[in-house]
């Protein structure tokens, strides 16, 4: 554990880890180290891995339980728990958190690098603490007691005549189950107390406003998770693992490699319900998500 060295990326997210070999069975303390950077840093990038699924899998179960690979999408053949993030099976070019359209999403995410493209394919990772600080005091208060509707049946705002038959394939695949869960807009991070909102993509309305008044203040909170100073831009190497806090963070991955061949393979960890400001819970609306995930 001692030869463990963390090195920020930016100033607000982002470190590289060196001094350990995480294709090896880790000690609690060296478990407890890598929690603690995850902690201060959001998202913890290992250059030059040598893990295959197996080994990703065991690493990311350092930090708790597994998620199977999603609740709708198939795994990687043989590995229930891997979910290829592969550019012929679409690309999630919009700014998320996984999967918090359930009741837990994941409390962490690895990504690993299988086929990088020559250029382009960066994945950008935003800090959502950061935002939250970034509030101007009354927007902060607002944000403060809201809740949001978070859902995998959403209006893409893609022209259906611009939508192929896999396209549409896989879209119908995504929603063949339809959830629908409320989390606080606001959500306390469970180990450091940290507050970050907790939005992305998939909220697609605030709890008592109307579609088009619940847009209008998304996007005025998504503006602050997505400024500059707020994001890791990170640019894949082959034998690279990402691993980063997905309850307090939003992640893009950028479509510029003219439709070259990428593949990551992602596995979360299982999470908690989130918790708003005042203490409340999460609550399910729609679907039952524990084929995917039991609660951390």
């Amino acid at each position: 554990m001692a030869d463990i060295e963390i090195h920020k990326v930016t100033g607000t997210i982002g470190a590289r880890i060196s001094g350990v070999d995480i294709a090896k069975p880790l000690d609690d303390e060296t478990v407890a180290a890598l929690r603690a950077a995850l902690n201060e840093h959001k998202a913890l990038v290992f250059d030059d891995v040598d893990l295959d699924d197996e080994g990703q899998q065991a690493f990311a179960r350092h930090f708790g339980d597994l998620t199977t690979a999603h609740p709708t999408v198939p795994a990687v053949a043989g590995a229930p728990n891997v979910l290829p993030v592969d550019s012929e099976r679409g690309r999630a070019n919009h700014w998320h958190t996984d999967v918090t359209f359930v009741l837990n999403p994941p409390q962490a995410s690895t990504l690993r690098s299988i086929t990088v493209p020559p250029y382009g394919g960066e994945t950008l990772i935003a800090n959502s603490a950061a935002a939250y600080r970034d509030l101007p005091e009354p927007l902060r208060a607002l944000a403060d007691t809201l809740w949001a509707e978070h859902t995998n049946d959403y209006d893409y705002a893609v022209p259906d005549e611009e939508i192929d038959e896999e396209q549409a394939a896989q879209r119908a695949q995504f929603t063949s189950i339809k959830y629908r869960t409320a989390h606080p807009v606001v959500r306390v991070h469970p180990l450091t107390g940290e507050r970050g909102l907790f939005i992305g993509g998939f909220a697609q309305r605030i709890v008592g406003l109307s579609v088009g008044e619940s847009r209008k203040i998304l996007d005025l909170l998504q503006a602050y998770v997505t400024r500059p100073e707020n994001i890791l831009r990170w640019r894949w190497s082959p034998n690279q693992l990402v691993l980063f806090d997905n309850r307090i963070t939003q992640h893009y991955a950028i479509d510029n490699y003219d439709g070259l061949p990428r593949r990551l393979h992602r596995v979360t960890v299982a999470g908690d319900v989130p918790v708003g400001v005042e203490g409340k819970e999460s609550h399910s609306i729609a679907g039952d998500a524990s084929h995917y995930t039991s609660v951390a």
